[in-house]
């Protein structure tokens, strides 16, 4: 029986001609064409991984680190959570030339060092040859190296004690994840932490596949020093991240950026409960936010700013995929067996319980959001006049 994971080698959409040349001596980043297998090695610093059958490398137009062409020191990006967001960073750094480590588990890390990571774009589908490993203490991780954290919230705990064992704390951690309790349970352990909001339309529903729906730019990804400032590494690590063709820019006040993505996110688990959403639902959740952020004296970037900084950022469609839904509805339809609305509505019921502000719409859904998993449930086992009727009750 053919292996499942080779039946995209004949579906989707190749790698435009453009973006592939022949594989010279010099080597270069691995990116291989899904329809054109032939054997090749994996090779990372520090890492040597093993041959796959099956494949053919080629090179993409950049072929030496993008980083050096503006005289930047270039780290090495370890990315810890190769998920959908991470898949896509990693991909899109590997593609530019960047020195590229995913971290990633189960059966994606299994078809990630069999197969390479499948990467889907408007404009591309190829395999690439980015090495990966299982756990933290296998990436030999350097205090110079980016560690880009994006799991999701409630592994955060775990990944970080595992990254701290691994390599003290000296590692360099920046917190690409929604929410904002991330940068805080890092900053334990690490001083060097970091925010960074993730305004990026990408997906993760199959082992080794990661799919990012944006033409152009292919996300917006701007970084600062937690709990504010800039640095010298933000700045290398933004103008690494443009190369790649992000949007990225540092930001001395990033937590405030993070604040106003989580009013969007308290919507992810209507999404994952009712398969869709309710203005009047996200108009009362974003409501009672914004009165928990005044009592805490939390500044949040106002949503002209917001919609500034994604005017680039465009949805475009990828042949073969079509886009489900956010992070929370991406982890109903995987069966993970977790969700992440602790930290996301569980962040404004704690400010409503710290601040004595009411919060019942945000309570209802985190009660809902945990139902989902506790239960087993799946996208639209509850109605949505179900959730308006609890949520929007006098």
């Amino acid at each position: 029986m053919p292996d499942p994971h080779l039946r995209h080698q004949r579906l989707g959409r190749a790698a435009a001609d453009d973006d592939l040349q022949p594989l010279s001596q010099g080597g270069g980043i691995g990116l291989r064409h899904p329809q054109r297998p032939q054997p090749a090695a994996r090779v990372a610093v520090g890492i040597a991984l093993p041959a796959a059958e099956g494949r053919r490398s080629v090179r993409g137009r950049v072929s030496r680190r993008a980083g050096a062409r503006r005289g930047i020191r270039v780290v090495r990006f370890v990315i810890y959570g190769a998920g959908g967001i991470g898949g896509t960073i990693g991909a899109r750094l590997h593609l530019a030339g960047f020195d590229v480590v995913l971290i990633a588990r189960g059966k994606h890390f299994e078809a990630i060092r069999r197969h390479g990571l499948r990467f889907v774009s408007p404009t591309r589908d190829v395999f690439l040859d980015v090495p990966c490993v299982a756990h933290p203490r296998d990436a030999a991780i350097r205090p110079d190296d980016a560690v880009i954290l994006c799991m999701k919230g409630q592994h955060t705990e775990a990944a970080l004690r595992d990254l701290y064992a691994a390599v003290g704390d000296q590692a360099r951690v920046v917190c690409c994840q929604n929410g904002v309790e991330n940068e805080r349970l890092a900053l334990r352990r690490f001083p060097h932490t970091y925010g960074m909001v993730v305004m990026l339309p990408a997906e993760h529903l199959e082992p080794g596949v990661v799919v990012n729906f944006a033409e152009g730019t292919a996300g917006g990804l701007d970084t600062g020093c937690y709990p504010t400032g800039v640095d010298a590494f933000v700045e290398e690590l933004t103008t690494a991240l443009v190369d790649a063709g992000f949007s990225s820019a540092p930001d001395p006040a990033i937590m405030g950026q993070k604040y106003a993505k989580l009013l969007a996110n308290l919507n992810n688990a209507v999404q994952a409960a009712t398969g869709t959403g309710s203005r009047a639902v996200a108009a009362k959740l974003r409501e009672e936010a914004l009165a928990c952020y005044r009592a805490a004296g939390i500044d949040c970037a106002n949503a002209e700013d917001t919609r500034a900084r994604r005017a680039d950022i465009r949805g475009g469609d990828v042949p073969g995929h079509r886009r489900h839904g956010g992070s929370s509805l991406q982890s109903m339809l995987r069966g993970t067996g977790d969700i992440e609305t602790d930290f996301m509505n569980g962040e404004i019921v704690l400010l409503g319980r710290l601040h004595g502000v009411p919060v019942p719409a945000n309570t209802v859904v985190q009660e809902i959001g945990n139902r989902l998993v506790r239960e087993d449930l799946s996208p639209g086992d509850i109605t949505i006049d179900e959730l308006e009727a609890r949520v929007l009750k006098p």
